[in-house]
């Protein structure tokens, strides 16, 4: 098959170091190439994944009105160039408008929470059997089935072949908040589990200097560094990340927010890295409370799950890991999606 891709145009395809999505379109465009498909890509200028054919967007902004007219526009073009027997979006739907009436097939993925109006436009729209929606977790599927259209849930997956496994750790290993160090994502009260259990935690990830979440970086987490073996390592790429995850007692990231998937939770899985956060968005689909580690909602139970941490087998967490999450594992949704769509 020929299949062309498109990612929105702020990131490059892969990312250096933060980026999900991106790192996600990488990991299909090489997955689908292995198994003999042509793959073009539509991406931010300097993208360097191995594409048969790599097409660059002209507008820089996502959320640009005149640069989602151009974009639209090298969309087009593309897909003239190209010939591809399916177009899978990861990018924005106005993109897509002018494919919705023709017979080749239509996937729009959402890894994020999807806009109601414009699915339910788009839904109307298309031609019968031509548009296809898919979700990042059963969570954000369920929300945009409300809007109406063909809907499935696809779990993001991460490269397991790329991540070591370890099936032990130190005695003394610390926990590791690994994310934007912003409100939702719980930096905070990661810091109140680890000093109440009185463990070590390294901080890794990248955090506002201005605007709200800039003031919650100076106000709740900056004063907490070097204190009580609260550590702040910074951004990490993939090599560092490996080594964060694969020598810590667990990670720990207790997000205060409806997360529509969070890929590092995989990849700490797929670590044997135990995970340590609350129950909310697609939480509950990727960890199994007392299995893979530990869903919570206080600070107090949040110690009791660190206290609790040796009744997990690391070996369960990367089985998990390949299970349901590996690139093996979902790949082959994707191109059931794409043939079965025309």
């Amino acid at each position: 098959m020929r299949i062309l891709l498109t990612v929105d145009p702020e990131i490059a395809v892969p990312p250096i170091t933060y980026g999900g999505i991106e790192r996600i379109a990488d990991m299909l465009v090489r997955a689908l190439m292995k198994a003999g498909h042509e793959v073009g890509l539509i991406a931010r200028k300097g993208s360097t994944c191995p594409a048969s054919r790599v097409f660059v967007w002209p507008g820089k902004s996502s959320q640009s009105m005149p640069d989602t007219l151009r974009n639209t526009w090298c969309l087009a073009q593309a897909v003239r160039r190209f010939q591809p027997d399916a177009i899978h979006s990861f990018s924005r739907l106005a993109y897509l408008l002018p494919h919705l009436r023709g017979k080749r097939p239509v996937v729009m993925s959402y890894q994020r929470e999807p806009s109601l109006r414009t699915v339910g436009l788009a839904a109307r729209i298309a031609a019968p059997g031509v548009l296809t929606f898919t979700g990042c977790s059963e969570y954000i599927a369920g929300r945009g089935r409300r809007a109406g259209g063909r809907w499935q849930a696809i779990p993001n997956f991460v490269d397991t072949g790329r991540l070591t496994f370890r099936p032990t750790v130190a005695d003394d290993a610390p926990l590791v908040f690994l994310s934007r160090v912003e409100r939702v994502k719980g930096a905070d009260l990661a810091i109140a589990i680890a000093r109440r259990s009185g463990v070590s935690l390294l901080i890794a990830g990248n955090h506002a200097d201005n605007g709200p979440e800039g003031d919650y970086w100076r106000q709740k987490i900056e004063p907490e560094i070097g204190r009580d073996g609260i550590e702040y390592v910074g951004p990490v790429d993939d090599r560092q990340k490996d080594e964060l995850l694969g020598r810590a007692r667990a990670m720990l990231v207790p997000i205060q927010w409806n997360e529509p998937f969070g890929i590092v939770f995989a990849e700490s899985l797929a670590c044997g890295t135990p995970v340590i956060a609350c129950p909310t968005g697609a939480l509950p689909e990727i960890v199994r409370s007392g299995q893979e580690g530990f869903l919570i909602t206080t600070a107090e139970q949040g110690s009791e799950a660190v206290r609790r941490l040796g009744e997990i087998d690391r070996a369960a967490c990367r089985e998990r890991a390949e299970r349901h999450f590996s690139v093996d594992a979902v790949v082959g949704r994707y191109l059931e999606i794409y043939r079965g769509a025309a």
